[in-house]
C-alpha cells in the first residue's frame, strides 16, 4: 500500500501531467487514501480535470475539492453574458430538446434544471458549459426522461462492459429493474468505477444507476 507521501506524488505528477493543468499551482495533500485538493484555477474546467486527474490514481479512495476559480479583473463576466453564452452551448448539442433545460446563473455559479431523454446529455452539458469563460462552478440537476419505453437488457450492459479493455468484466454484476441498473462486484480503480457507470448509463432507456461497486487496489501492480 502506498504511503502517504508516495500518493501524494503520485497525484501531483498526474495533475501535472495534464496539460492544462502543468501551470496551475494546486495543492495536494494525501492521508489515508483521501485526497485533498486546493489552490486556484482560472476557469471551472481546469477544476474538473484536476479532481479527474487525482481520481485516476491507483491508491486514491476519496477526494475532497477544495478549489477555487478565479478569474481576476479580466474575466468579469456579468450574469446576464454568462447565461446567454450557456443557453448557446446548450443550442449546440444535437439530441435537447428545444426549452428543456432552465438555466439559473448567480455570481458565477450556473445551475441546469429540466430533463433530457438521454443520460449522456447530461455529461455533454456539464462539459461544455464548465469551459465557459465566466463559470465559477456548476450544479447539475437535469433529469434523465426517456422519450422512448425501450427494455433494458441486461446482456447488452454485460456486453458492453466486456468490451471495453480497462474494465474486468466478469468481477462487475448486472441487475435490472425497470428503469434502475444495479452494479456490484469490485473493480480495482476509481476510473474503473466511474467507467463502469457511464457505460451503464449509456444504455437506452436507463434512469438510475445504483453503482454499489468496491474499489479492490491490487498492490501487486503498483510500482
Amino acid at each position: 500500500m502506498k504511503t502517504n507521501a508516495e500518493l501524494q506524488k503520485d497525484v501531483q505528477e498526474a495533475i501535472q501531467w495534464e496539460p492544462s493543468l502543468s501551470a496551475a499551482e494546486i495543492g495536494v495533500i494525501a492521508h489515508e487514501g483521501v485526497v485533498t485538493l486546493t489552490g486556484t484555477v482560472d476557469n471551472y474546467s481546469k477544476k474538473w480535470e484536476a479532481e479527474h486527474a487525482a481520481k485516476s490514481v491507483s491508491g486514491v479512495q476519496a477526494v475532497v475539492e477544495k478549489i477555487e476559480v478565479s478569474y481576476g479583473n479580466w474575466g468579469e463576466i456579468s450574469e446576464g453574458d454568462i447565461a446567454i453564452a450557456v443557453v448557446n452551448a446548450l443550442k449546440a448539442i444535437g439530441g435537447i430538446p428545444n426549452d428543456w433545460i432552465r438555466v439559473v446563473v448567480e455570481n458565477g455559479w450556473v445551475t441546469l434544471e429540466g430533463d433530457i431523454p438521454r443520460s449522456y446529455l447530461k455529461g455533454a452539458a456539464h462539459q461544455v458549459v464548465g469551459r465557459l469563460a465566466g463559470v465559477r462552478g456548476l450544479t447539475n440537476n437535469l433529469v434523465i426522461r426517456p422519450q422512448t419505453h425501450e427494455e433494458i437488457e441486461q446482456r447488452d450492459i454485460e456486453r458492453a462492459l466486456s468490451r471495453n479493455v480497462s474494465i474486468k468484466a466478469e468481477e462487475i454484476r448486472v441487475e435490472v429493474s425497470g428503469t434502475r441498473v444495479i452494479l456490484t462486484g469490485r473493480v480495482h480503480s476509481w476510473y474503473q468505477k466511474e467507467e463502469a457507470e457511464r457505460i451503464a448509463w449509456n444504455t437506452p432507456g436507463v434512469v438510475n444507476v445504483d453503482n454499489a461497486l468496491t474499489i479492490d487496489y491490487d498492490h501487486s501492480l503498483v510500482g
